[in-house]
């Protein structure tokens, strides 16, 4: 019988045993090989809720490009676990290229329940919950940037959208930068930093306000919101 893929959401801060239910929890301590995107973290992870034995880790960036090893052991019955640096796997994470492979396989894959910054930070927003989309990363050029960040606040004009995106942290403050640069001042703007850590902080105003009282972000993780007007 084919082992199970587990789709295992880590903390984006503090505690393991918060950020998970118990029965996530005892799942997971019953896997004896993971998939990791960081090593370091996934072992802080893993003996943070306490494993009691030696683990196979294969990491996301080293194996196979076509994950043929994992998929073969899932294959042949052995369950793995695919584990994130932060947040939930296969969420603008590289994890999905993995699922992607297992669900070709015919391998079952089982998502765990866990922090996603991405919801987090739309529920805590206060901007359109029925309808919104994630758009990644912007563009790193100046222009092109400029130019996407346009895009979308017609987009959430038009079909009335949250659009939801994120930044490299030491990027964030020149993202700021450029969305106070373009957007319309009665477009909504969210930025959330720091997601369940001491130092979390969700904002939402409109641009004209964010102009007027703009402060640096710093080098944290951060996710971007935004929700424009109805067109009349």
């Amino acid at each position: 019988m084919p082992g199970i893929l587990y789709a295992i959401p880590t903390p984006l801060g503090g505690a393991a045993a918060d950020a998970l239910p118990a029965s996530a929890l005892a799942t997971v301590r019953t896997l004896r090989t993971f998939v990791v995107e960081n090593a370091k973290t996934a072992r802080a992870f893993l003996k943070e809720i306490e494993m009691a034995c030696p683990l196979q880790e294969l990491n996301i960036s080293t194996i196979d490009s076509d994950f043929s090893l994992a998929v073969k052991e899932l294959q042949e019955g052995q369950s793995i676990g695919l584990l994130s640096e932060a947040g939930c796997p296969a969420i603008a994470d590289p994890g999905a290229a993995l699922v992607e492979a297992a669900q070709l396989a015919g391998i079952r894959v089982v998502p765990m329940i866990g922090p996603s910054s991405i919801v987090l930070a739309l529920m805590a927003s206060g901007l359109e919950g029925q309808r919104f989309a994630f758009c990644g990363y912007l563009p790193r050029e100046a222009e092109q940037r400029k130019k996407k960040i346009k895009e979308l606040e017609a987009r959430s004009r038009r079909e009335r959208e949250t659009q939801i995106f994120i930044e490299t942290p030491y990027r964030n403050d020149v993202l700021l930068g450029a969305l106070l640069e373009v957007l319309s001042e009665k477009t909504r703007l969210c930025v959330a930093t720091g997601l369940t850590t001491q130092t979390e902080s969700v904002r939402t105003r409109s641009v004209k306000e964010w102009r007027s009282n703009q402060k640096p972000l710093g080098k944290r993780p951060t996710v971007f919101l935004l929700l424009s007007g109805v067109s009349e």
